[in-house]
This record gives C-alpha cells, sequence and structure tokens, in this order.
C-alpha cells in the first residue's frame, strides 16, 4: 500500500490560510475572553495563539517548497507543523479556557513537533534542490 502525501502547493496555501484564520479567531477570544479569569491563563492561551500563527505562516512556506523544491520531507514538514499546531496550540487553548491540561504532555510533544518540521522543511529544501548546470 502507497502511503500519498499532499504535494500539491494549493493544499498547503488552503490549510495556512484556514490556520491563520484560526488563530486570528482565537486570539480575538484572548483578547476579549479573559475578564475576570487569572492572567496566567489568558497567557498561556496567547502563547498558544502566537505559535499558531507563527506556524500557519510557515505552512506558507511549505506550500513554496513543495513547489521549488519538490521533496517528500517538505511535505512531512507540513504534516509535522499541523500536528504541532493541533498538539501544542491546543492544548494551551484547553488549558487557558478551562485550567485544565487535556492530556499530559502533549504541549511539549506539540512543541516537538514544530521543531520537528522546521528540520524537516530545511533537509526537503536541501535535498530538493536542484542541481547546477555546468
Amino acid at each position: 500500500m502507497r502511503v500519498s502525501f499532499p504535494e500539491n502547493p494549493a493544499f498547503w496555501l488552503v490549510l495556512s490560510a484556514l490556520n491563520g484564520l484560526l488563530a486570528v479567531a482565537m486570539g480575538a477570544f484572548g483578547a476579549h475572553g479573559f475578564d475576570g479569569k487569572p492572567d496566567y491563563l489568558a497567557d498561556a492561551f496567547n502563547v498558544g495563539v502566537q505559535y499558531h500563527m507563527w506556524h500557519a505562516l510557515a505552512l506558507i512556506a511549505v506550500a513554496w517548497a513543495s513547489d521549488r523544491f519538490p521533496h517528500v520531507l517538505v511535505c512531512l514538514a507540513g504534516i509535522s507543523f499541523t500536528i504541532g499546531i493541533v498538539l501544542f496550540s491546543g492544548t494551551l487553548y484547553v488549558f487557558g479556557t478551562t485550567a485544565t491540561l487535556p492530556a499530559a504532555g502533549a504541549a511539549p510533544l506539540g512543541g516537538v513537533s514544530l521543531m520537528i518540521g522546521w528540520l524537516l522543511l530545511a533537509t526537503g529544501v536541501w535535498r530538493g534542490r536542484k542541481p547546477p548546470v555546468p
């Protein structure tokens, strides 16, 4: 059985745009939804928003790189960023709104996934580059 990766740059641009939309919506909630709650909850929530938006933008880099430097590692970077957004930012969103952690270790695992995404993107671009023409 062959595993298929989303190699189309349009897929990554759409995913980036949807994540950007969600990050802005969560940021708006974070700016207005924490009246009367402890500051540390709003702070945790807003860290999730920041990382969410930065990695929504990273998905634009994945879209560009998947077209310019096609390599499976570039697509894996996009998948890793997406998993990282869900685990890291998602955990901070839940913690900020409920003051409970949904799953022990999910946020650190998400952070590692985000870092792996950057490594995969760099490696995929390097391996996907075309050799210079003599």
